[in-house]
């Protein structure tokens, strides 16, 4: 009989709390786990569009400094040399070929700027057509592209053979105007600090205009 009543009085007060405990418990361990797979899906699905951003960026300006050209797109009136490569740590002009898909085609000065907003700095990008040695303004003018933002700092650079025959250091000026570098540097870093993989791009065809050969000058 006693047995009886105490199966049928129920739980005791110490049971429901010790059931009320570990359901807590289960509880906040279930949201501590799916809180740290959505940080964890979070981080890298910011870690994938920062790598997809770099790589976007990284080969556009490779390709275009690959098909860099000796055109000349100005002449410098001190010195009266055909202006074919300006390097500055913030600015570098040079002329290639457009490719379709932004424009007409053919040669186009292609002038990359630095530029600080603040705290932040980001990369633009002027095309002006060029034509018989001089830069063309067009009917209607291109407006600078937006290449990249969100930058803490950005940074070109510029290497040739030095006297020797060897290679040099890097330079912060380009100022052989009428030649071109051997390679340009770009040295990028985010917002956040982080440092992006330095690009180095070889131009080839600065070998021929060091020997006096300009192919396909204007």
């Amino acid at each position: 009989m006693m047995r009886a009543r105490r199966a049928a009085a129920g739980f005791t007060l110490i049971e429901i709390l010790l059931a009320t405990v570990l359901l807590a418990a289960g509880v906040a361990l279930a949201f501590a786990t799916l809180s740290a797979a959505t940080q964890t899906a979070t981080r890298g699905e910011a870690m994938a569009q920062r790598n997809e951003r770099q790589r976007a960026v990284e080969g556009f300006l490779r390709k275009r400094l690959i098909a860099t050209r000796p055109i000349a797109f100005g002449f410098d009136q001190a010195s009266a040399l055909p202006q074919r490569f300006i390097g500055e740590p913030d600015r570098l002009r040079f002329v290639a070929d457009l490719p379709d898909y932004l424009g007409r085609g053919g040669p186009y000065l292609h002038d990359f700027a630095i530029e600080s907003d603040g705290d932040q700095a980001r990369i633009m990008l002027s095309l002006s057509m060029v034509l018989a040695g001089q830069t063309i303004e067009e009917e209607q003018e291109r407006p600078p592209e937006l290449l990249v933002e969100g930058l803490k700092s950005a940074r070109f650079r510029y290497r040739a053979l030095d006297e020797t025959g060897k290679l040099g250091d890097w330079q912060e000026r380009w100022q052989a105007v009428e030649q071109l570098p051997l390679m340009v540097e770009v040295t990028l870093t985010d917002i956040d600090g982080r440092e992006w993989p330095p690009l180095v791009v070889s131009l080839p065809l600065a070998a021929s205009v060091a020997r006096g050969v300009v192919p396909g000058t204007i």
